[in-house]
């Protein structure tokens, strides 16, 4: 399996299999760094109704506009501050485990602790 680099917890580089990411991001909830904190989901199987994944759920379909997927929202177009697909947003959503931030879900590669969420889908989505 091949293998991809991220940053966890701010302080070191770690090299993890795909199945590895997906183990340590599994039941970890998506919240936006907007005033409110707007839950955008949670990162789990596609069958959970909050999930990311789930398509014909309210965080894992493209016209909600709590969804992460959904272009035109805050969360999901290419240009808002609390977007994960601002490539330039110092501000994306949290993925938060047992409390603590783990990370950034974000295409900004510059942003230590960044998982892209097309990457995410891709390996860790049903």
């Amino acid at each position: 399996m091949r293998n991809i680099l991220i940053f966890l917890s701010f302080i070191f580089t770690i090299s993890v299999n795909a199945t590895d990411l997906c183990q340590i991001v599994n039941g970890s909830v998506i919240i936006a760094q907007d005033s409110k904190k707007t839950f955008l989901g949670n990162i789990s199987n596609s069958f959970d109704r909050d999930s990311i994944f789930n398509e014909y759920g309210a965080y894992g379909n493209e016209f909600n506009s709590k969804s992460i997927w959904n272009e035109l929202s805050t969360f999901g177009n290419e240009f808002g501050s609390f977007s994960a697909f601002n490539e330039f947003s110092s501000t994306p959503p949290l993925i938060i485990k047992d409390k603590k931030t783990i990370g950034y879900l974000t295409i900004n590669d510059s942003i230590q602790g960044a998982v892209s969420p097309n990457v995410l889908k891709a390996l860790c989505g049903d």
